[in-house]
């Protein structure tokens, strides 16, 4: 193939399967069959076609057909952060940009319904769309007639030499390690389903089941989790997972807990087959449109069979297991602190490196990336990064999710600052931090930007609240500060963290806007959420301060029941920095008693030189 054409004559190949198939219009987008926040390589089909590999965008083809209705055509999706990188990887591919957001640019589904003639076919895999936008697509393409085919992955036929599907060796937690064992955690699932009047419950999110099975993996970039599916009866439990990641053990463990283990692929073909004598819950936001239809095939089987009385439905609801694992057990929560603590301690040992020891001239950001990132792997029981590290120095740290790559960052000079967000997932628990530090003379704009955001995130810190109130609720804590001078950063303020799971976990978050789920989730004790307020000035620079916070009941008045955070994270905040004028009595109180928290609690497990390093930025600091 011409190098320079490739992607045309992948689409025109990917045309001709379409016309095969009898599909019109063919829908590819940017996620593998469980919606994870990474998807493997054996998932970039979306890339395969068209050349873009940003990590988020929907690519839509369409096939010339002998009634001339249809013209050959294809339109890519995506949003802000990667129109320039759209446009460079898809020049020469015959693909027309859609740029998400923008003025008169409609949205995919929008287009399809606008631009489908009649009794037209859109195809997509099934297993790769949200049952919410398949739903969508139903409700928005039936007044045209215009039908669904789901069952199959055209691209795959085009895709030679498709990399394998990620397959890695399971390995459990011990009832030890987890605090709680599968009989437990499934006696409250199946609490759960009764509740909702439920017999059964139909799962496909990674992090839930391997939460809930006590099972860890590694087929998706940094998150610890296995491709699998499960099905839950009130006396059954079945677990979808490829067989080459079973081992002798976790057979024993599957064997001795009644878990009936299947092939990964049979999932869907088991649920247009199950017998099913009552009603299946599950969350939509989480399933695929094809396991709903599959489940819909099966329960209409079922229901010619049923016996008077039985009542089958699908019912809709959050995930129960989400909120289950989001409040963290006194075990999780005893092993949480202790992570936190030598985590923070690598982070100490970083800035003191960075701002003592390192030869600036000679390191770029990626290299301050791969060395935290080697800091963190000598932690005994590391498993690995819990995201990609950010390491980004002037403009580039004005872009969220800049991430260093090899001959693609900055140079680290002595003069402005350094933003490095990191973490690492270990056998204790999964860990997020972000520090900015002053790599040598900085502006005063700077320092006061620095000062305010050190100011809201010390405000979240110490906030207290009545029982009941909500992320949505806190969340103007961290960002008044900077909104009090009109600035303001477009983003929530914090997320929660898995248990040797996911980075980002729900339900709970704080952030002001509206965000179904967190906004009826309420902060209570044994949450984990992350408190990471910053600015960032476009093409200049960019600062985050992120402290992860666990939730505690502070005490009980004739008045209510109300909370308090912990911190988990005890990195100092950089006093070259901080200028006090911009901060009250109470912030300095904040500021000094973090500091005092953070020398007693990381002191001891640092170097001589470092704990030297670290009682100078600890010292107290007065107006």
């Amino acid at each position: 193939m011409n190098e320079e054409n490739i992607n045309a004559q992948r689409l025109a190949a990917l045309r001709t399967e379409m016309r095969k198939a009898g599909v019109d219009f063919y829908m590819i987008p940017t996620t593998d069959f469980h919606d994870s926040e990474y998807s493997a390589d054996y998932f970039k089909e979306r890339e395969f076609f068209c050349g873009f590999s940003g990590t988020n965008g929907t690519l839509v083809v369409s096939a010339a057909g002998r009634d001339g209705r249809v013209q050959d055509g294809a339109g890519l999706w995506t949003d802000g952060r990667y129109w320039i990188q759209a446009e460079g990887e898809m020049a020469g591919a015959g693909v027309a940009l859609f740029k998400m957001g923008e003025p008169g640019v409609p949205d995919v589904l929008s287009y399809l319904r606008d631009t489908m003639p009649e009794n037209t076919t859109l195809g997509f895999d099934g297993r790769c769309v949200s049952r919410q936008d398949g739903a969508k697509l139903e409700s928005m393409l039936a007044a045209k007639q215009i039908r669904l085919s789901t069952e199959k992955d055209l691209g795959n036929a085009v895709w030679k030499d498709r990399p394998p599907l990620p397959c890695h060796k399971i390995y459990l937690l011990t009832d030890r390690q987890a605090g709680a064992g599968f009989a437990e955690k499934i006696g409250e699932l199946r609490a759960k389903m009764q509740q909702a009047g439920a017999k059964y419950y139909v799962s496909s999110k990674l992090d839930d089941l391997m939460w809930l099975t006590n099972m860890r993996g590694d087929d998706v970039e940094c998150c610890p989790v296995a491709l699998s599916y499960g099905f839950f009866s009130d006396t059954e439990q079945h677990f979808f997972v490829q067989e080459a990641e079973l081992t002798a053990k976790v057979r024993s463990y599957c064997l001795k807990r009644g878990i009936a283990l299947h092939p990964y692929d049979g999932f869907l073909p088991f649920l247009a087959g199950y017998d099913y004598k009552g009603s299946v819950m599950y969350d939509p936001s989480s399933v695929s449109y094809g396991i709903c239809l599959a489940m819909q095939e099966g329960m209409k089987k079922a229901a010619g069979k049923a016996a008077d009385g039985i009542t089958m439905r699908l019912v809709e609801a959050d995930s129960p297991i989400e909120l289950m694992k989001a409040v963290k057990n006194p075990v999780e929560q005893k092993n949480i602190r202790e992570i936190y603590k030598e985590d923070s301690a690598v982070v100490c040992r970083f800035l003191y490196w960075i701002s003592q020891e390192a030869d600036i001239a000679e390191l770029t950001e990626l290299d301050a990336a791969k060395k935290i990132d080697a800091m963190r792997a000598e932690i005994s029981d590391f498993i690995e990064l819990s995201f990609p590290t950010i390491a980004a120095t002037g403009p580039n740290a004005a872009m969220m999710h800049y991430e260093p790559a090899e001959g693609a960052c900055a140079k680290l000079k002595r003069k402005g600052m350094l933003l490095v967000d990191s973490g690492g997932t270990y056998l204790r628990g999964t860990t997020d931090v972000t520090r900015t530090t002053a790599l040598g003379p900085v502006t005063a704009e700077m320092k006061k930007a620095y000062t305010l955001t050190a100011a809201g995130n010390l405000a979240l810190l110490n906030a207290v609240w009545m029982q009941g109130c909500t992320g949505r609720n806190l969340d103007i804590l961290a960002r008044e500060p900077l909104w009090n001078i009109g600035s303001d950063y477009k983003c929530g303020t914090g997320h929660g963290i898995g248990y040797v799971l996911n980075v980002h976990e729900g339900p709970q978050n704080i952030r002001w806007r509206n965000s179904k789920g967190a906004d009826e989730t309420a902060i209570v004790p044994g949450m984990i959420v992350s408190d990471e307020p910053g600015v960032y000035k476009d093409g200049r620079f960019g600062i985050r301060i992120e402290t992860i916070l666990m939730a505690r009941e502070k005490g009980r008045t004739s008045d209510g029941t109300f909370l308090c955070f912990d911190p988990l994270t005890f990195a100092p905040l950089d006093r070259d920095l901080l200028d006090p004028r911009y901060l009250n009595d109470t912030e300095l109180k904040w500021l000094n008693e973090y500091h005092r928290a953070v020398y007693e609690n990381v002191s001891a497990l640092v170097e001589p030189a470092v704990r030297k390093w670290l009682k100078a930025q600890c010292a107290p600091i007065h107006a």
